[in-house]
């Protein structure tokens, strides 16, 4: 008897499983429809259906975060698409997306997303420029191999055959949330090298996306054809040396998944910017405008596979 009464507290297991993740998934669904409304925890809970305090235990479970930050991410998110595929403007946008201060709205952005919803714009206006037929004759057919010394490198893959931008970045949370510590940038998935990483703890997230979405994937990092990675376990540097592995496979985005908030064309443009001023010393013209000249000269010369675009140094969670 004792085998059958497993199989069964297994099976309702199972069942309960699944009937809590059918219940974040209704959740999420009515977030995305209702950005404008003041949900509070006790709302979501009434939609899921379940206490507030059991909801709240079962979405983070679920999810990795809270339910109001996962909210409060979404709409962001949404304020990003907005603000890169409409006219409004960002007064609307900020009503349009649930705040009711202007002000509010503008910090949390520029907190979350890295830049104003102003700058946003103008960076996106002058990121259109790159002349995209150069950068889709990069060539990605070689696999990048990893390099000595201090850093963290590991490899991109999937089970489909992904041929396009991964980013990868590090992060000091498990969620990919505001900008990360440091980053790089593969023209396809594969091997990647982070170098100059401090002792700490890390977490690591990728995404890849096919060409045929370029530039708008960089910005807005929107589920479609998106493939998306986060690892694991953290990964632990100590004493200059990673003792954890670092390796990411990518996988489809699920509704589940909390937004990405992370604009890659500001990382890329202050990678650029302090690239060339270590060269060339500092120059008139705006960030932006540094990474189309180099983006665009670099793919006339082809852009080596693992290029890779370090922001700076940094300083991890201690151990």
């Amino acid at each position: 008897m004792q085998p059958a009464l497993s199989m069964n507290g297994s099976a309702c297991q199972a069942s309960t499983a699944a009937s809590h993740f059918k219940a974040v998934e209704r959740v999420i669904t009515a977030m995305r429809e209702r950005l404008d409304e003041p949900l509070s925890l006790e709302d979501l809970a009434s939609i899921a259906i379940i206490s507030p305090y059991h909801f709240d235990r079962i979405f983070r479970q679920t999810v990795g975060i809270p339910p109001c930050q996962f909210l409060s991410a979404l709409r962001i998110w949404s304020a990003k698409k907005l603000l890169l595929t409409t006219c409004l403007s960002v007064t609307d946008v900020c009503f349009e997306v649930g705040y009711n201060s202007l002000g509010t709205f503008i910090t949390r952005f520029t907190q979350l997303v890295g830049l104003s919803p102003r700058r946003l714009r103008r960076l996106a206006k002058e990121a259109a420029l790159i002349e995209i037929d150069q950068l889709n004759r990069i060539d990605g057919r070689e696999t990048s191999q990893s390099r000595p010394g201090s850093g963290i490198t590991g490899h991109v893959s999937g089970n489909e055959n992904i041929d396009g931008p991964t980013f990868v970045g590090l992060f000091p949370a498990p969620i990919p949330q505001g900008r990360p510590l440091a980053c790089a940038l593969l023209t396809r998935p594969g091997f990647y090298h982070i170098p100059f990483i401090e002792d700490g703890i890390y977490y690591a997230m990728a995404a890849a996306f096919p060409w045929s979405e370029y530039p708008k994937a960089l910005f807005l990092m929107e589920s479609g054809e998106m493939r998306l990675a986060t690892s694991a376990s953290p990964t632990v540097v100590k004493n200059g040396r990673v003792e954890t592995g670092s390796d990411l496979v990518l996988r489809p985005a699920q509704l589940t998944d909390p937004p990405i908030l992370v604009t890659l064309p500001l990382l890329l443009s202050e990678s650029f910017g302090a690239a060339r001023n270590r060269v060339e010393g500092p120059g008139p013209g705006s960030p932006a405008q540094s990474i189309i000249g180099e983006m665009a000269s670099s793919a006339g010369e082809g852009l080596r596979p693992d290029a890779q675009f370090e922001r700076r140094p940094v300083t991890g969670v201690q151990v």
